[in-house]
């Protein structure tokens, strides 16, 4: 196995569990400055703003901008 897949599947737990404490983080957040807050259209919004910096994180990948980070 690659060494780097190797390491990366070795920490996917961590990975994964950091972009949930930020949509959790966030989830508290909307809470405390508009505590009537529907929680599922906030979890939603969310959620569509990680998946769109994840697009264009992986575009960059795409276009090569981390081949030599």
């Amino acid at each position: 196995m690659d060494a780097v897949i190797k390491d990366l599947i070795s920490r996917k737990d961590e990975i994964q569990a950091e972009v949930e404490t930020i949509f959790k983080a966030n989830m508290k957040f909307t809470d405390w400055n508009v505590p009537e807050a529907d929680d599922k259209e906030a979890a939603k919004v969310i959620l569509d703003m990680i998946q769109e910096k994840l697009d264009k994180i992986k575009a960059d990948v795409e276009a090569g901008k981390y081949d030599n980070y």
